[in-house]
């Protein structure tokens, strides 16, 4: 991955967005040295979701597996909503 710094990429976007979109890199957007953002291709940011949503679904089937839950009308009708 390679990093710039926002001062750079004001000036190199457009040659940044190539290199991500066709060549597959990843660039780290940098400030005072420090990473603050990245950018990523879309292909990569699939990959990213369907990861998380990979994660959501474990979170939610564990925790319907926990004692003590309730279900979301139950929650709706407790909380008058």
């Amino acid at each position: 991955m390679s990093e710039v710094s926002i001062a750079d990429i004001r000036n190199n976007l457009a040659d940044a967005l190539y290199r991500v979109a066709y060549a597959g890199e990843r660039i780290m957007l940098t400030r005072r040295g420090k990473g603050v953002a990245v950018i990523v291709s879309m292909e990569d940011l699939d990959q990213l979701r369907l990861l998380e949503d990979k994660a959501d679904l474990k979170a939610a089937r564990k925790a319907q597996k926990e004692k003590g839950g309730i279900t979301l009308d139950a929650y709706r009708k407790k909380h008058g909503l």
